[in-house]
């Protein structure tokens, strides 16, 4: 009971200030909010200027909205076309000109103006609006070879031509991915990010905490703790929860208030508890330790720093592991980041938790070794 009381006011300290709940659970949101919007997998832009086109005009319009994973934007002018895509507010931007179906109709050559960003985003936006245009220009040429030889009338011909389109077996083209799927296909734009911010907050908040420990130390809390009748081992144990409790918290924060916000795909819910978990006890074992081993709040919070952003570098949440070269992946999974970012992945790819026991059991062994050096050294601190 002594135990839970040292824990829970651990706990209470930490969330009394302000300042800790904007870093534990606001930033995330906003880093997972922005990196998902800047980096994330999502439909693409295209911006449409189509005033007064005629029904070809917006048949053209209408087959790019059927286009998976593209998003059209109705705009007004070239200018606001122009402004739009400088601005990213779209990736590409389409111009129709007047008249554009009367043209079309009458036999003449009409140019459209296509404005782009220079990324690879624009050029799938570049190949959806060629293939609508190539489709429309095949149904023109059916029409123009019905109109010759029947003598039939324009609009007469467009229609029996787009009817025998319809009726036409489509081509499919199926994705095949030769081996293991390098990035995993996700259920939104924010679910790799949200994976990635977790791992990295939960284990940066719990080395920052270990500054909340060292001034423990330096008042003689823990000492005087040991003068009422209150054991070493229940001492050690209230730190090692309230640490704990701090990490289980922030992580449960960031997966419900990322599942509510953003609609973030966590997986097996079994197999991400089993992950957090144990993920958990590592970022505590870690704070505890140092905590216990460094002498002042300023020094652990230039290790924290140096140690959490560098072990989340090299072990995946910032940039996918995927991408690394062998050598460099390799050694990222000396880092339990790698293994609880393996992990994730799998739940991601739409395994169960019997996928993640292999991970969770490294992660469990990490976070063993770290508490028994941390609770070795908190033990010699505090009665010598």
């Amino acid at each position: 009971m002594k135990a839970l009381a040292i824990a829970g006011t651990n706990v209470r300290r930490l969330f009394r200030e302000r300042a800790n709940v904007f870093f534990i659970f606001l930033l995330p949101m906003l880093i997972i909010l922005l990196v998902g919007s800047v980096f994330g997998p999502g439909p693409a832009r295209i911006g449409v200027v189509a005033e007064e086109t005629g029904p070809l005009g917006e048949e053209l319009v209408a087959s790019l909205r059927r286009g998976e994973d593209v998003d059209v934007i109705r705009l007004d002018g070239e200018e606001a076309i122009e402004d739009a895509v400088e601005r990213g507010r779209v990736q590409a931007g389409l111009v129709l000109p007047r008249g554009y179906d009367a043209a079309l109709r009458s036999g003449k050559m009409v140019k459209v103006r296509y404005f782009a960003r220079p990324d690879s985003m624009a050029q799938e936006l570049r190949m959806a609006v060629e293939s609508a245009v190539a489709e429309q220009a095949r149904l023109l040429r059916a029409a123009r070879f019905l109109v010759a030889e029947r003598g039939t009338q324009v609009d007469d011909a467009l229609d029996a031509a787009a009817t025998a389109a319809a009726g036409a077996a489509p081509v499919r083209a199926r994705d095949v991915t030769a081996g293991q799927e390098l990035v995993p296909a996700t259920g939104g734009r924010f679910d790799i990010g949200a994976r990635n911010q977790l791992l990295l907050f939960i284990f940066l908040t719990s080395l920052t905490a270990a500054g909340a420990l060292i001034q423990t130390r330096r008042l003689g809390v823990s000492r005087r703790m040991l003068a009422t009748p209150t054991s070493t081992r229940a001492v050690i144990a209230g730190e090692a929860l309230g640490r704990y409790g701090i990490a289980l918290v922030q992580a449960l924060l960031i997966m419900a208030g990322s599942l509510l916000a953003f609609g973030v795909e966590w997986g097996d819910p079994l197999g991400a508890l089993l992950l957090v978990l144990a993920f958990c006890l590592v970022g505590s074992g870690a704070g505890m330790l140092l905590g216990s081993a460094l002498s002042s709040p300023e020094q652990a919070e230039s290790v924290a720093l140096l140690v959490g952003l560098g072990f989340a570098a090299l072990g995946g949440g910032m940039v996918p592991l995927e991408v690394f070269p062998d050598t460099v992946r390799s050694l990222a999974y000396v880092t339990p980041h790698a293994w609880a970012s393996d992990g994730f992945g799998d739940l991601l790819r739409g395994r169960g938790a019997s996928d993640v026991l292999g991970e969770t059991a490294v992660l469990l062994a990490y976070g063993s070794a770290l508490l028994a050096l941390a609770t070795w050294r908190l033990r010699v601190a505090i009665t010598t």
